[in-house]
C-alpha cells in the first residue's frame, strides 16, 4: 500500500476549522480476512481531514470495496478484522452498539456502492427515491439536488427500470447527498458515464469537498478521475493478483453474408409511467455480422443498455423485428428456442443481475452447464475451473459467494457464466467499467481470442473510446434513442 498527496487546500477553501485534532476518517494498520480463509485486505493505514478527497486505487480484488465497507462497519459475510482499527468521526466503528452504528450510517456517513441500481426501489420514481431520505424533502430542494447530480427534470417521474445505469448511479448519489452527510463513500462513481458526465461529477465532488467541507473517499480505477479530484491517493495491493495473460493482436473481421449474424430493424421502445412517456429507442436499425466485434457508444441515457436488453430478449420492443442468421428471432427470450437462448448471451453492466446471491460462484456457473448440457455431469467441476481460469479467477473462487468478491471479480464471474453456454453471440454492457486497466485488457483479450477461435460475435457497449477503437470493427453512435452514425470510430470522430 502506498499513499501520495497534493498540497492541502487552505482553510478558507475548505470552509472548515483545519485545527480540529480529530480527523473524520482514521484507519490504522487495518487487515481484513475471511474467517480461517484468505486475506481480503492487506494492511492499510490512512487519515483524512474535512474537505479532502481520497482515492483508493489498485487492481481488481485488492480490497477497495472491502475497505469502503469497513468504514461503515459492514464487512462481507464470514470476514473479520484480523488487525487494526477504523475510527469515523472519533468513534471506533467496530466497537459501536447496533443503534449507534445505525445512527452513524443514517445521519453522518453515506455510502454509494458499485451496483447502486440494486439498492433502488423499482416501484418508486427518481424524485420519490430522493425525497424518501432527504433532510429537506421540499420539491424545489429535490429538483435542485437532481440538477446538481446532472439528472434532467424529465427523469423525476421515471422508475429505475426506465433509467440507464449511469442515471441510476446519479440517483443513488443524489440520495446520498440528500442526507447531508459529513463523509461520502463512493465505489467507482464514474463507472458507466461518458466523458462529459464524468467530468461534471468530478467537478461536483470537488465542490462538495471544498464548498461544504464533506470528506470524500472514492474507489476508482480511472486515472483521469483520480488526477482531477483526489487530494491523496492510496494504492492497495492485491492479496492474490490474477495471472498475466499474453496480449493478442486484433483480428480482421470475418467475411460473411449480409444476412448472417444479428439484425434489428426499426426497433421502438417506449417507457410509460403515470402519463409520462420516454422514447428509449426510436426506429433503430442494427446489424452485427458473424465473427465481428461491433461497438455501441453514446452519452449516458442514450439507450445503449435498452438496445442490448432488447437484442437479448429481456426488453420487448413496441415495434420492429429481430433476425438471427436470416431467421426470425422472437422478441421475448422465453419464446426463443433453447438453442437460440444458448447462442445469445448478455453480460449485464451490473454483475449482480447475473449472479444469484444465495448460490456460490461454482453453482452459478454450473447452472447454465446443466441447462444447456454443454458438458456431461462428471465433467462439470473441471469445466467450472476452466471457466474461472479463463477470466483470471482462482479455482477456489468456486466456493465463494458473490458478496465475498470485489466488484471487478464479480464482473469476471458474470462473464464466465455467459461463456459457460459456449455462445455464438455475446452482448457486453460496459463490462470493463469497474475493472482496472490491466484486468480490463485481459478480459478483452480473452474475448478477442474466443472470437478468433470460435467465430464468436461480439457487441460491446462502452464509453471508453480507446477500448472501442482497439477491439471493434465498426461503431454505432447512439443518441436520444437513435443511431446517428455508423462506421469506424476514427471517421466518426472527425
Amino acid at each position: 500500500m502506498t499513499t501520495t498527496g497534493r498540497p492541502a487546500p487552505t482553510p478558507q477553501d475548505l470552509h472548515v476549522n483545519s485545527s480540529d485534532a480529530t480527523p473524520p476518517v482514521s484507519v490504522s494498520d487495518l487487515e481484513i480476512r475471511l474467517t480461517n480463509g484468505p486475506t481480503l485486505l492487506n494492511t492499510v493505514s490512512m487519515s483524512l481531514q474535512p474537505g479532502k478527497i481520497a482515492a483508493l486505487t489498485g487492481p481488481s480484488g485488492s480490497g477497495k470495496t472491502t475497505l469502503l465497507r469497513a468504514l461503515v462497519g459492514d464487512l462481507p459475510h464470514d470476514a473479520e478484522v484480523a488487525a487494526g482499527t477504523v475510527r469515523i468521526l472519533g468513534q471506533d466503528v467496530f466497537a459501536l452498539t447496533p443503534d449507534a452504528l445505525r445512527a452513524l450510517r443514517r445521519h453522518r456517513i453515506a455510502y454509494v456502492g458499485q451496483d447502486p441500481g440494486s439498492a433502488l426501489n423499482p416501484r418508486m420514481t427518481a424524485a420519490q427515491l430522493i425525497t424518501e431520505v432527504a433532510t429537506d424533502p421540499a420539491p424545489n430542494a429535490v429538483t435542485a439536488l437532481m440538477s446538481e447530480c446532472r439528472l434532467p427534470d424529465a427523469l423525476a417521474h421515471h422508475r429505475p427500470g426506465a433509467l440507464s445505469g449511469g442515471q441510476q448511479r446519479r440517483v443513488a448519489l443524489a440520495r446520498a447527498l440528500a442526507r447531508q452527510p459529513d463523509i461520502l463513500l463512493l465505489d467507482e462513481p464514474t463507472a458507466g458515464l461518458d466523458a462529459t458526465l464524468r467530468d461534471e461529477i468530478v467537478d461536483l465532488l470537488r465542490r462538495l469537498a471544498t464548498g461544504r467541507g464533506i470528506t470524500v473517499i472514492l474507489a476508482c480505477h480511472d486515472p483521469q478521475v483520480v488526477d482531477a479530484c483526489a487530494d491523496t491517493v492510496t494504492t492497495l495491493t492485491s492479496p492474490a493478483a490474477p495471472k498475466p495473460r499474453a496480449a493478442l493482436r486484433k483480428t480482421a473481421p470475418s467475411p460473411t453474408a449480409t444476412t448472417d449474424g444479428l439484425r434489428a430493424t426499426r426497433l421502438d421502445v417506449a417507457f410509460t409511467h403515470r402519463g409520462h412517456t420516454h422514447q428509449a429507442l426510436d426506429s433503430v436499425d442494427f446489424h452485427a455480422p458473424v465473427g465481428t466485434a461491433t461497438g455501441i457508444t453514446g452519452p449516458s441515457g442514450s439507450g445503449k443498455t435498452t438496445l442490448l436488453r432488447t437484442l437479448a430478449g429481456l426488453q420487448k420492443a413496441d415495434a420492429g423485428a429481430l433476425t438471427w442468421n436470416g431467421h426470425p428471432l422472437p422478441a421475448h427470450v422465453r419464446r426463443r428456442s433453447r438453442e437460440q437462448q444458448r447462442c445469445i448471451q448478455l453480460v449485464p453492466q451490473n454483475p449482480l443481475g447475473a449472479l444469484n446471491p444465495t448460490r456460490t460462484i461454482g453453482a452459478s456457473l454450473t447452472r447454465p452447464l446443466q441447462l444447456h448440457r454443454t458438458v456431461g455431469k462428471p465433467h462439470m467441476p473441471v469445466r467450472v475451473r476452466e471457466l474461472l481460469d479463463d477470466v483470471g479467477l482462482p479455482a477456489d473462487f468456486a466456493d465463494r459467494y458473490p458478496h465475498e468478491l470485489s466488484g471487478g471479480q464479480r464482473q469476471r464471474a458474470s462473464i464466465a457464466r455467459a461463456l459457460a453456454t459456449e455462445p455464438d453471440l455475446l452482448l457486453c454492457d460496459e463490462v470493463t467499467s469497474a475493472l482496472d486497466p490491466s484486468t480490463a485488457a485481459a478480459i478483452l483479450e480473452l474475448l478477442t481470442r474466443l472470437r478468433t477461435e470460435r467465430g464468436l460475435t461480439l457487441v460491446l457497449v462502452s464509453h471508453e473510446l480507446d477500448l472501442i477503437t482497439t477491439y471493434t470493427d465498426r461503431v454505432h453512435l447512439l443518441d436520444q434513442g437513435r443511431i446517428s452514425d455508423s462506421g469506424r470510430l476514427e471517421r466518426l470522430s472527425r
